[in-house]
């Protein structure tokens, strides 16, 4: 198998054998204006499908050069090893400059508190951690793989959010964006978040990976899992991470992930799709937004809205 770098020499040179694609026209206009527009873009980067997507578009952006900003992984230390293994391979073969910031870091420093119980999760604890990191790099603009298909309060997004000198987001203060026109003007200590496959869809993100052979991580894909069942979802039970209560069985099933955040807030689904065809082809009879895997947005009603209103992506 080629490695990433060798399909990036081989492939990424504008493969347009199917025609034009608006969506990814769209997303490479939008990474080109954050570069002309901001002094200090930053991508970032989780290892998951939407942000390697990112990647591949931005490589296309500025071809044959490379991407000329970094990437940056808030890291909770609840990754699955399979993602973070993913990242790091990545970052090497195509040459890129990556920078990691910890949620532990946030922890040790009293700056946040660890959550306990059966739902504890470092996912919202992320936020205080990327906003260090945006102060202490004064990055401008931060690009993201949030698509308004996800969740309601990532629809209200514009396509250049911006947050103010305290990092948060407020939706009624949001620009308009008539004829594509994106406004990247910013007062000292604001930022904006930046979003190039905003329009697309969980399929439309699928579709594009297998049109363009990008390879990803080998958990989204069907595998053996130790599993347990905690309110109709399905828990890893691989590590110590995600608490279990001794009543909860351990089983092994055939499941994958159709998103990767932290192991404690992302749920598995029971599948056989060991290729990017399969994988396709149940993402288009399935009824169910991937989001309904994510165990976080399940704590309440506006719990992604509130998230984003205190600086969350």
């Amino acid at each position: 198998m080629n490695t990433v770098i060798e399909r990036n020499r081989n492939e990424v040179n504008m493969k347009d054998t199917s025609g034009i694609n608006p969506l990814e026209n769209e997303a490479i206009y939008i990474i080109r204006e954050v570069a002309a527009q901001f002094e200090k873009p930053v991508l970032l980067f989780s290892g998951g499908k939407d942000s390697i997507t990112l990647v591949r578009l931005a490589q296309k952006a500025f071809w044959p050069a490379k991407i000329p900003f970094p990437l940056m992984h808030i890291d909770t230390g609840h990754n699955f090893p399979e993602t973070i293994e993913f990242r790091d391979r990545l970052v090497k073969e195509l040459g890129l400059e990556l920078i990691v910031r910890n949620v532990q870091d946030s922890i040790d420093e009293g700056k946040v508190k660890e959550e306990s119980g059966r739902y504890a999760s470092r996912n919202s604890l992320q936020t205080t951690t990327l906003l260090d990191a945006i102060e202490e790099f004064k990055f401008d603009a931060c690009i993201g793989g949030a698509r308004r298909d996800e969740e309601k309060a990532r629809a209200k997004e514009r396509i250049f959010s911006v947050r103010d000198d305290f990092g948060q987001w407020d939706e009624k203060s949001q620009r308009p964006e008539l004829f594509d026109m994106l406004n990247g003007q910013i007062e000292l200590g604001q930022n904006v978040r930046c979003f190039p496959i905003s329009n697309w869809t969980e399929l439309d993100v699928w579709s594009y990976i297998q049109k363009e052979e990008i390879e990803i991580p080998s958990i989204y894909f069907a595998h053996q899992r130790k599993t347990f069942i905690r309110d109709g979802m399905i828990w890893s039970a691989e590590d110590d991470i995600v608490f279990r209560d001794e009543d909860e069985v351990v089983q092994e099933r055939l499941v994958r992930f159709r998103t990767v955040g932290d192991m404690s807030c992302t749920a598995a689904v029971l599948s056989d799709a060991v290729s990017i065809d399969k994988v396709v082809s149940e993402i288009r009879d399935s009824s169910i937004s991937e989001r309904g895997a994510r165990i976080d947005d399940k704590r309440s009603e506006a719990a992604m809205e509130k998230r984003k209103q205190q600086g969350y992506f």
